[in-house]
């Protein structure tokens, strides 16, 4: 962030486009001077004196300085622009924890363009990307998980997704690393008491005490480490392939998990040439669906594009589902499939089990022994699809840790620094055991408790706050 905090800020925080409402923000020191210059109460009151958090019913004007105007002077061009329902809410009582106001007024861009001109005119500076919730942050009214919780919450995919991050947002994540960080700050400090009087012989924490915090610490830091690609894949979603040879049924079976004819479906073989992607919920989980091009030998080169790049999204996939047709016995092709390496980790899926069997598990078994089991579907019949979810889901979340008590590691930067903590509090413990220096002890320690204080912002530096709040778009 490139401005000074005692800027007066403000942005459009609806999304760009049409819409019945439009909402600008404004916060700092002189949100309210700024924004009477735009803001007429219909009670005729002064937005000074409107009660916090209470909406007031207003017209909004356009703020222009007027041609021709000498320096120094303070004349101005007015027009109403549109009618608005204003709030005030007064720091600290506030989201940034400063004075802010809203403006609702209806979401057509030229007004909202207009007013936001209007109130920059005023002297407010367009807000930079995230900077609101950047001052919610500086000011104390969120920690630095919190603030990530925040985008989470605006950009999650799913009913489930969008629990996670409100819990983040709650701050259960935090109160966990803090009450972590708080038992290795509590034993770092015995142990650095203790080397300030090593000559008095003063054991200020015993062995068998301070290894018992260490293994409760551990137990602890390993869960969250465990749960952090799950975490992922409620966050971010799971990238799931379905491939097979041509005419098989992928693009059936893509309309039939979107529930929309979203695929071309046709019985010429090879009509898919380009990957389809789409973003379905399968129970719950957030998950980027590719109808990929069927795999064969073939000549035409516009194909054969298509089939390498079914093979990169099988290998970059979090889960691929291998579909074979049912009613007709194994093609070449389709061995090739069932003998790669990654088959074995594959969902195998029987298409078209509404017409006569033509192909036994017992003959797909001997080619590819599927760790994931072999079901059968009808993509056209809707039959089987059901199973076929709770198999997806089952492999994506093989541990059910969303079903367990606990938070939910869902950030890159925070498994990264769960996996720095791990890994002091383990050296930690070996020095104990081992006997070494206690200066060695307070190190790891030390490495542990920073590592679990960048999560929360404890311990923090410029350039991870312009990394997260550049993610942010303008207006939050």
């Amino acid at each position: 962030m490139h401005g000074a905090l005692d800027d007066t800020i403000c942005a459009i925080a609806t999304p760009p486009g049409e819409g019945g409402i439009g909402v600008l923000r404004i916060s700092g020191p002189r949100a309210l001077d700024i924004a009477s210059q735009v803001v007429r109460l219909r009670s005729g009151k002064s937005l000074h004196d409107l009660r916090t958090h209470l909406m007031a019913l207003a017209d909004v004007c356009s703020y222009r300085m007027a041609p021709g105007v000498l320096q120094g002077t303070e004349s101005r061009s007015d027009a109403v622009l549109d009618e608005a329902l204003v709030v005030v809410m007064k720091g600290p009582h506030s989201f940034t924890g400063e004075d802010v106001v809203e403006v609702q007024c209806h979401g057509g861009p030229v007004i909202l363009d207009q007013l936001c001109r209007g109130v920059m005119s005023a002297g407010a500076r367009l807000a930079e990307p995230g900077e609101f919730t950047k001052r919610a942050f500086l000011n104390g009214r969120l920690d630095l998980a919190q603030a990530e919780a925040v985008l989470d919450t605006i950009r999650a995919k799913t009913a489930r997704s969008l629990t996670i991050a409100q819990s983040q947002r709650r701050g259960e994540l935090s109160r966990e690393v803090e009450g972590t960080r708080s038992s290795l700050v509590v034993a770092l400090a015995h142990i650095e008491a203790a080397l300030d009087f090593t000559e008095e012989d003063i054991a200020f924490v015993r062995q068998d005490e301070l290894l018992r915090v260490l293994d409760e610490t551990l137990i602890k830091l390993r869960r969250l480490v465990r749960s952090g690609q799950e975490g992922r894949i409620w966050r971010e979603g799971a990238a799931v392939a379905i491939v097979g040879r041509p005419n098989v049924g992928k693009s059936s079976l893509m309309n039939a998990l979107l529930r929309s004819d979203r695929a071309i479906v046709t019985p010429i073989p090879g009509t898919t040439r380009d990957m389809l992607e789409e973003v379905v919920s399968i129970e719950g989980i957030p998950v980027r669906l590719f109808d990929t091009a069927g795999i064969r030998v073939t000549e035409d080169p516009v194909e054969a594009e298509g089939i390498r790049r079914s093979h990169l999204a099988w290998a970059d996939a979090d889960l691929a589902l291998i579909l074979l047709d049912g009613s007709q016995p194994l093609t070449e092709s389709d061995r090739l499939l069932l003998r790669r390496e990654e088959a074995a980790q594959a969902v195998l899926v029987l298409n078209k089990c509404d017409l006569p069997l033509g192909l036994s598990r017992e003959e797909v078994g001997q080619v590819c022994p599927v760790n994931a089991g072999i079901h059968d579907i009808s993509a056209t019949m809707q039959i089987g699809l059901d199973g076929l979810r709770n198999a997806i889901r089952s492999r994506l979340l093989p541990s059910g840790l969303e079903s367990r008590e606990g938070v939910l590691v869902t950030n890159l930067r925070h498994a990264d620094a769960f996996e720095r903590a791990l890994q002091g509090v383990e050296q930690a413990r070996q020095s104990v055991q081992a006997g070494r220096a206690g200066e060695l002890v307070a190190m790891d320690l030390r490495i542990a408790a920073d590592a679990l204080g960048e999560i929360t912002g404890a311990i923090t530096t410029d350039e991870i706050l312009e990394r997260i709040f550049a993610e942010f778009c303008i207006g939050k």
